[in-house]
């Protein structure tokens, strides 16, 4: 049995959410925030036997794509505010980080 962490985009969630549960997977949602501009995510907590590990990260990656999003340089780590003039920076957003972790025993009260 195995344990996937999924952290995913706010933007993503529901649709994930959706697909997994079509495909009869079991996930709990938690709502997070954190990385590189502090957004918002949502952590998956899936468990699921070892056949079906790839396919639940089949439909994380279907789900879960990467986009591009403009900023302005204020809200990149290390800016100086007032001395940045810099234009608006385009960056990658989105996608997914999952975790696979053995799970020895599961038990459900």
């Amino acid at each position: 049995m195995k344990l996937i962490f999924a952290i995913v985009s706010d933007e993503d969630s529901n649709i994930l959410a959706d697909s997994l549960n079509s495909e009869g997977f079991g996930a709990t949602k938690l709502c997070s925030s954190g990385g590189f501009l502090k957004s918002g995510n949502t952590t998956f907590i899936i468990g699921t036997d070892d056949p079906r590990v790839e396919r639940a990260l089949d439909i994380i990656r279907d789900t879960c794509k990467s986009r591009r999003r403009m900023i302005s340089p204020e809200k990149l780590p290390g800016s100086f505010g007032a001395f940045n003039m810099a234009m608006p920076v385009e960056i990658n957003v989105g996608g997914a980080n999952c975790f696979i972790l053995n799970i020895e025993q599961f038990l459900k009260a």
